[in-house]
């Protein structure tokens, strides 16, 4: 079958439209039995390209269809009246979209796996805001609420791929046109593929109803966080008769997978709302550096590319060499490949659309061990980071002015080196490859590749792709740098978010752990602080990640918010409060024996070495049991289990700020970062101009013996203390 033609089959389905070698093949529609009905576009025998469908239930989408299902952008109508418009992957909801209730109520944000999952911003029927992220359909992190009738930012600019309108509709004229456009183009295509004919009821299943997770949300639930806030909200002690329209009360609020842990409420023109949405919802501005000033208006998407073409290169060349022992010759600056990328492409390297440059990888072959040495394979290794998706941009958490990439599976990170730092990575290499062969559950940071880029005016940029330690499936709720000084190791409150990395003050927690885990941990740390100083390496840190589990003891949100108005001395809720939803919460953390068969034991590239062993279950080796989760592998510095206790401060914390628990269980991620600074002349001058104005034992430049001891009895004495 060729061509135009018509097909009824006897169960009543009818396909009229375009064939090509035996298969449904072009632009045609399709009628099921039911009554459901597709037009548009279709390739092998499966909708692909744009097309719409009306579902036998009244259900509508038009979009792109990839092998069968929702691929792309697109617009689905249920018969309830919600409505999304966005992106889609794998037929689920996924990216960035808009979702509109019957309600009125509108979320914009970033979907995954047909949930909520990410930045966004939540608008109530009402009127009231909430701004904050998402993790699998609940409330995680921080975020702020912007009661009914308050004043809160403007969100026109923040909603620019699908736009919100001021009354509360949704607007998709830009997108109809687009669609318009693709199918035109889409009709114009003829692709003939030979083939046999496949059953009309493999069609019919591919054109299957959606899964129940797309339309699961219960305006209930986001109605009971909108109406505490009401029975929260402050009134002046001199009564509401002095103006209270020029104050306006909002509230800095934290959530633990759907429960309310924290609120703190603040007057709206205490909160720099500029600064706070651009951390944590739009596209990150990297900070500007002489090594990518170079680029001009485009660095960011010039060097990515150069950096995919780069990789592509030297993995392709490097991988099909037979394995063999590194050598000393393989170290050092002379031990490189190097290629010349010109725009139009050459007898080596394809064309692209960036500028010409000059491509050097240093030290391939150690790398290439390096990479099998952590179990990383060639082909996912490229495909993470060259694939379709590309890089993304993300903020740097420290002063170095450096560039940071973050691959689309989260699973490297990409960053900007100094010419210092390059030198003091090809020097310490050799003995940084002996180390990490020896301790496979070495904490330090693992390294895959060290390259440069040179342009024709001989401007050069350097970096270094390193595996991601909060590569997890599990959302990571407070990130920490802690080198185990004091002087002005802290963060300004007003500029924290989200996504900001806290510093050594800003802790308040101590974490105990099982005996066990304890020990081998802090003897690690110890053996990777040895192996640093006899590199005379300071200003290292470790990176900390916490993924809390929402407390056991909390049985509904009404009883959370009655508790909340108990500390606060406000009045209660009424009676829609107390009548809310039973939370059915996820029970604490839970060491169980290890078995291989039921663990997944590679979900990133930090990952490798042996399996830990436990106290609290007689000596055996372990894994972690989440409830709601997969059970985990315990490895050193992932998936660790904790109790985080709140520690006394000596401040007393803000009336306006109240936190619910003292107690909770984590999950903690680690490692030891930033080791590439070097006990040089620069650093003994800072030291001695520092020490002159602070004491000496606080400043965090001190020499190598000193800062690994102090960083050591840090973490043992403040961080991770023995349990009594």
């Amino acid at each position: 079958m060729t061509g135009k033609g018509v097909i009824i089959w006897p169960s009543g389905a009818k396909y009229e439209g375009e064939f090509s070698g035996n298969y449904l093949h072009g632009y045609g529609t399709f009628t099921t039995s039911s009554g459901s009905v597709y037009r548009g576009g279709w390739r092998l025998n499966a909708q692909h390209g744009i097309g719409r469908k009306e579902y036998s239930n009244s259900d509508n989408y038009e979009g792109l269809w990839k092998e069968g299902v929702q691929e792309g952008s697109g617009r689905y109508s249920w018969n309830n009246g919600n409505t999304y418009i966005g992106n889609w992957k794998n037929g689920k909801i996924d990216g960035r979209g808009v979702m509109k209730w019957a309600n009125g109520d509108i979320f914009d944000g970033s979907w995954s796996n047909g949930l909520r999952h990410g930045s966004g911003v939540f608008r109530f029927a009402d009127g009231g805001v909430y701004i904050g992220t998402w993790s699998r359909g609940l409330k995680d992190g921080k975020g702020t609420f912007y009661p009914s009738g308050s004043k809160h930012p403007s969100l026109k600019k923040w909603c620019s791929s699908l736009n919100t309108g001021d009354n509360g509709s949704i607007s998709n004229s830009k997108e109809h046109g687009a669609k318009k456009s693709r199918v035109k183009r889409s009709l114009s295509e003829k692709v003939s593929v030979s083939g046999s004919s496949r059953s009309s009821r493999h069609i019919t299943h591919r054109t299957a109803s959606l899964d129940a997770n797309w339309n699961q949300y219960d305006p209930a639930q986001e109605s009971t966080h909108r109406d505490s806030s009401r029975a929260l909200s402050l009134t002046s002690d001199e009564g509401q008769s002095e103006a209270p329209e020029k104050i306006t009360w909002v509230y800095e609020r934290e959530y633990m997978q759907g429960v309310l842990i924290m609120e703190r409420t603040r007057k709206y023109s205490e909160l720099s709302h500029k600064k706070k949405w651009q951390n944590t919802f739009t596209a990150q501005q990297v900070k500007k550096s002489s090594c990518v000033d170079i680029f001009g208006g485009r660095q960011s998407y010039y060097l990515k590319l150069n950096l995919q073409l780069g990789i592509r290169y030297t993995v392709g060349k490097i991988t099909p060499v037979p394995a063999r022992e590194v050598r000393s010759s393989d170290f050092g600056d002379r031990a490189r490949i190097r290629m010349y990328f010109p725009k139009e492409g050459s007898q080596f390297t394809p064309p692209h659309r960036s500028i010409d440059f000059y491509w050097k990888d240093y030290c391939p072959m150690v790398f290439r061990n390096l990479r099998e040495m952590f179990k990383l394979d060639a082909a996912e290794y490229m495909m993470s980071i060259c694939g379709d998706c590309g890089l993304r941009d993300i903020t740097s958490p420290g002063k170095s002015g450096s560039i940071f990439f973050l691959s689309q599976d989260d699973r490297f990170v990409i960053k900007t080196l100094k010419k210092s730092e390059l030198k003091v990575l090809l020097q310490m290499l050799p003995k940084y490859y002996h180390h990490v062969g020896n301790y496979e559950n070495t904490l330090i940071t693992k390294f895959f590749g060290l390259h440069r880029i040179t342009l024709r005016g001989g401007k050069k940029v350097r970096f270094v792709v390193m595996g991601n330690m909060f590569c997890t499936g599990l959302h990571i709720h407070r990130r920490y740098d802690l080198k185990g000084s004091s002087q002005g190791r802290f963060t300004n409150k007003d500029k924290i978010n989200g996504n900001t990395t806290l510093k050594d003050l800003d802790l308040t927690y101590e974490f105990n752990m099982d005996k066990k885990l304890r020990e081998s941990l802090l003897k690690q740390i110890s053996l990777d602080c040895r192996f640093l100083e006899s590199q005379q390496i300071i200003d290292y840190s470790l990176l900390l990640g916490l993924h809390f589990r929402a407390p056991e003891n909390l049985k509904s949100l009404a009883e959370l918010s009655e508790s909340m108005q108990q500390q606060e001395n406000s009045t209660p809720g009424d009676d829609a409060l107390k009548q809310g939803e039973q939370f059915i919460l996820p029970k604490g953390l839970l060491l169980v024996a290890h078995e291989p068969s039921s663990v997944n034991t590679a979900p990133g590239p930090h990952i490798r070495g042996n399996t830990l062993r436990a106290y609290s279950i007689g000596d055996k080796e372990v894994d972690l049991l989440l409830p709601g989760t997969a059970r985990l592998r315990v490895q050193l510095g992932v998936n660790m289990p904790a109790q985080a206790n709140r520690k006394l401060l000596e401040d007393k914390v803000e009336a306006t700020e109240v936190e619910l628990f003292e107690v909770y269980d984590v999950v903690l991620y680690m490692g030891i970062i930033d080791i590439l600074q070097e006990y040089n002349l620069r650093k003994k001058f800072e030291h001695t101009y520092k020490s002159m104005h602070f004491d000496p034992t606080t400043i965090s430049v001190v020499e190598p013996k000193l800062y690994a001891e102090r960083f050591i009895n840090f973490l043992e004495q403040k961080v991770f203390p023995e349990t009594p």
